[in-house]
C-alpha cells in the first residue's frame, strides 16, 4: 500500500517544508534575543507584527505552497552570515549591560544594531528559500501578503484592549476552575488529614504545619492546554491511521485525566509538606509532578490511538475462498512492518531512562537533588540491557575526539570567563552539610554519570538516532559519515534546547560532536568527545568551586 515514506529531510526541501524550517530556525533567534538584556526592544512593533503576518501568510497560503514540489537549495553561506549578525547583536547588548561600553546605548548605535538584526533575519530567509522563489510565492498568492501585514498590524494595535479584556472578563472561567480544583483537593485531603483547615476566600488549604494557596495558575489550566495541543497535533499527524469521530473521544478523556492528576498533585503537595518536607514539596515535587502527569497522559494517549481497535483504522484482505472470511488488517501494520528499526529502542531507551529518573529524583528533592545517583543507575541498567545491540558499534576512537571535547569545554566556559560572573548555586552549600562519606559518594555518582552514562545515552539519542533519522526512516542503514548539514543542524538545535539557559553553547557542542562523528564516521568519537568535555567540567567544578556548571 503505497511507496516508501519520504524522509524528514526530503520533506523539508520543497517550498512548504522550507517555510516550516524557517519557522523552526527562527525560534532559537527569538529565544536568544528575548534572553539578551535590552535586545528585545530593538525591533519594537516589527517583531509581533512580523510573527502574526508570517503565521497568516503560511496558514492561508498552505494549499498553494503544498503544490510546489521542486526541491530548494539551502544556502549555508547565508545561514552562517545570519548567525554572525544575531550573535553580534547579542554580544553588543551584553557588553552594554556590563557598563564598560556605555556608547553602545546611544540611539545611533541602537539603530545600527536593529538594522543588523533585520539583516540577519533576511539572510536566514534567503538561506532557506531563494529570492526568486520568494517573489514567485508572493505573486502566486496574489494579495495575501498585504492581508497578512494588515492582520499583523491590526493584532498589534489591539494588544492593549484585548489584554484588558482578558484581565477583566476571562477571570470568570479561570475562577470557576480554581474553585472546582480547590474543593476537589479539599475532598481528597479529608481522607488523609481530618484536621485540614481551609479558607475559601483566599483559597488557602493545609494544616498548621504546612499550607498552600490554590491560585488560578494551580487550577490545571496549563496542563489542560498542553494536553489539548498535544492530542490535536497527534491526531492530525496520524489521521490516516485513526478512525474518526471515535478518535476525537480520546481528547476529553485525556483532558479529564490530566485534570484529575493535577488534583492528586496538589493533594500530594500538602501531604508531603505536612510530613515535614516542605522544601522538597515546593521546590522539587511542585514542578516535576506536573511534567510527570503531562508525560503520563501524553504517553497513554499515544498508546491508546495505536492499540485500541475501535480507534485504529483498518481494511480487509479479500477472502481467498468462499469458506475463509475476510481478514481485518490495521492500516498502521504496514508502517510497523516497514517502520522503525528494532535498534530504535537501543538508541533511545538509555536517554529516556535518564529523563524518567530525573523526573523522579527532582520530584523527591528540594534545592539539592539528593537522588541524582538514580540517573546513573537507570542509564547503566538500560545500557547493560541493550548491550548486545550496542556492542556492534565500533567503539575505538581517534585522537581528534578528546581534542574536540577539550575545545567544547573551552566554549562552555567562555561566557563565565568573559563576564567573570558566576551564577549563584546552592549545590556547594548543600554538599557541605553532608558527611564526608555521603558527600564524596554523591560526587562520585555525579562524575560517573557525567563521564560514562550521560555521554553514551545522549550521543546514542541525538547523534546516533536523531541525526540519522532526519536523513532516512531506516536510520541504522545510514552511515555516520553520511549525515547531512541539515540533519546535523536540526539535531544540534534540539540538543542545545535541552540544556536550558545554556542552550547556545549546547547547540555549539552538538555541532562539534556531530562534526567529529561525520569526519571519522564513528559514533564512538562523538561519545569520547562528549565524555572529555564533561570530565574537564567536573575537574573545573571541583577545583574552582563554580557549582553553577553542574
Amino acid at each position: 500500500m503505497g511507496g516508501r515514506p519520504s524522509s524528514p529531510a526530503n520533506l523539508l526541501r520543497p517550498l512548504l517544508g522550507r517555510l516550516f524550517l524557517l519557522s523552526a530556525l527562527l525560534i532559537p533567534d527569538i529565544l536568544l534575543i528575548a534572553a539578551t538584556p535590552r535586545a528585545a526592544s530593538l525591533l519594537g512593533p516589527l517583531a509581533p507584527i512580523g510573527i502574526v503576518s508570517y503565521a497568516v501568510f503560511l496558514g492561508l497560503g498552505y494549499s498553494h505552497f503544498k503544490r510546489q514540489k521542486q526541491p530548494l537549495p539551502f544556502r549555508v553561506q547565508f545561514f552562517l552570515c545570519h548567525l554572525t549578525c544575531i550573535l553580534s547583536v547579542s554580544l553588543a547588548n551584553i557588553a552594554a549591560m556590563h557598563g564598560s561600553n556605555s556608547w553602545l546605548l546611544s540611539n545611533g548605535v541602537r539603530l545600527i544594531l536593529s538594522a543588523i538584526l533585520l539583516l540577519g533575519i533576511a539572510l536566514l530567509a534567503l538561506a532557506c528559500i531563494p529570492f526568486r522563489t520568494w517573489i514567485d510565492a508572493v505573486r502566486g498568492t496574489k494579495r495575501l501578503w498585504l492581508y497578512s501585514i494588515v492582520t499583523g498590524a491590526l493584532a498589534w494595535c489591539l494588544r492593549v484592549p484585548m489584554q484588558s479584556f482578558w484581565d477583566s472578563a476571562t477571570t470568570a472561567p479561570g475562577r470557576v476552575l480554581q474553585v472546582l480544583t480547590f474543593h476537589s483537593v479539599q475532598a481528597v485531603l479529608r481522607f488523609f488529614l481530618p484536621n485540614i483547615s481551609v479558607n475559601a476566600d483566599t483559597f488557602t488549604i493545609g494544616t498548621p504545619r504546612f499550607s498552600i494557596i490554590v491560585a488560578e495558575a494551580c487550577s490545571g489550566l496549563e496542563g489542560l492546554g498542553l494536553v489539548l495541543v498535544f492530542t490535536v497535533l497527534w491526531l492530525m499527524y496520524f489521521r490516516r491511521e485513526s478512525r474518526f469521530p471515535q478518535a476525537l473521544l480520546l481528547i476529553p478523556c485525556a483532558l479529564a485525566s490530566v485534570w484529575m492528576l493535577n488534583i492528586l498533585r496538589i493533594s500530594a503537595l500538602v501531604l508531603i509538606g505536612n510530613a515535614g518536607y516542605g522544601e522538597a514539596a515546593m521546590v522539587g515535587f511542585h514542578s516535576q509532578a506536573g511534567w510527570i502527569a503531562f508525560t503520563t497522559v501524553a504517553f497513554s494517549f499515544s498508546m491508546a490511538t495505536r492499540k485500541l481497535p475501535w480507534v485504529r483504522r483498518y481494511y480487509y484482505i479479500p477472502a481467498t475462498s468462499g469458506n475463509v472470511p475476510a481478514e481485518p488488517v490495521f492500516l498502521d501494520d504496514e508502517y510497523e512492518q516497514s517502520g522503525e528499526s528494532p535498534a530504535t529502542a537501543a538508541y533511545l531507551v538509555p536517554f529516556l531512562a535518564i529523563l524518567a529518573a530525573s523526573f523522579l529524583s527532582k520530584a523527591a528533592s528540594g534545592y539539592f537533588e539528593w537522588l541524582y545517583p538514580l540517573r546513573f543507575v537507570a542509564a547503566a541498567v538500560a545500557i547493560w540491557h541493550y548491550w548486545p545491540e550496542l556492542k556492534q558499534i565500533e567503539w575505538r576512537c581517534s585522537r581528534l575526539a578528546p581534542l574536540a571535547g577539550a575545545g567544547v569545554f573551552l566554549i562552555w566556559l567562555a561566557p563565565t570567563l568573559w563576564t567573570h560572573h558566576q551564577q549563584a548555586n546552592p549545590l556547594g552549600a548543600a554538599l557541605a552539610t553532608l558527611s564526608p562519606t555521603a558527600r564524596w559518594t554523591w560526587i562520585a555518582f555525579r562524575i560517573a554519570a557525567a563521564v560514562l552514562t550521560v555521554p553514551i545515552a545522549e550521543e546514542l539519542a541525538f547523534r546516533g538516532f536523531l541525526t540519522r533519522r532526519l536523513v532516512d526512516r531506516e536510520f541504522d542503514s545510514v552511515p555516520f559519515s553520511a549525515v547531512t548539514a541539515l540533519s546535523i543542524g536540526l539535531s544540534s538545535v534540539a540538543f542545545g534546547l535541552m540544556h536550558g539557559q545554556q542552550w547556545i553553547v549546547g547547540i555549539l557542542a552538538g555541532l562539534a560532536y556531530a562534526a567529529v562523528m561525520k569526519w571519522k564516521g564513528r559514533l564512538s568519537d562523538a561519545i569520547v568527545a562528549h565524555a572529555t568535555t564533561n570530565l574537564l567540567l567536573a575537574i573545573w567544578v571541583l577545583a574552582s568551586g563554580n557549582w553553577s556548571q553542574w
